[in-house]
């Protein structure tokens, strides 16, 4: 087996513990958003607080995971210019592009998650 099918079937590892993450992450999305629900219906401030802090842990968790993707999709880049092919190195130049901004945007919903207090904004990811 060469390296690169052996650093494929490694990068394929990885992202089943992740896919299992994912998963959690889910759970805790519905529990969360269940103890939101009850903050909007009976004002419990109890639940609103263990919601923003289940949200900040989900976007902290999600920023780990986006820093993973960042960091294999900035290898592939760094090694752009040993590949021939236009079409890959177009493809590899637009993964990394992808990967930074979801990279961004989880820095953004994690301030989001941090800061407001209120819960005034609506949090999405995927």
């Amino acid at each position: 087996m060469n390296n690169d099918v052996k650093k494929r079937l490694n990068q394929i590892k990885v992202e089943d513990y992740i896919w299992i993450v994912y998963t959690g992450i889910i759970a805790l999305s519905l529990y969360a958003n269940r103890l939101e629900r009850k903050y909007f219906i009976v004002k419990d401030e109890k639940s609103k607080n263990e919601y923003r802090n289940i949200m900040i842990v989900i976007f902290l968790i999600l920023y780990l995971v986006y820093s993973y993707f960042l960091k294999d999709s900035w290898d592939d880049f760094k090694n752009i210019n040993n590949i021939k092919d236009k079409k890959k190195k177009e493809l590899i130049t637009l993964s990394f592009i992808g990967s930074l901004l979801i990279f961004i945007s989880g820095a953004i919903f994690l301030y989001i998650a941090i800061v407001d207090e209120n819960i005034d904004v609506e949090l999405a990811f995927n």
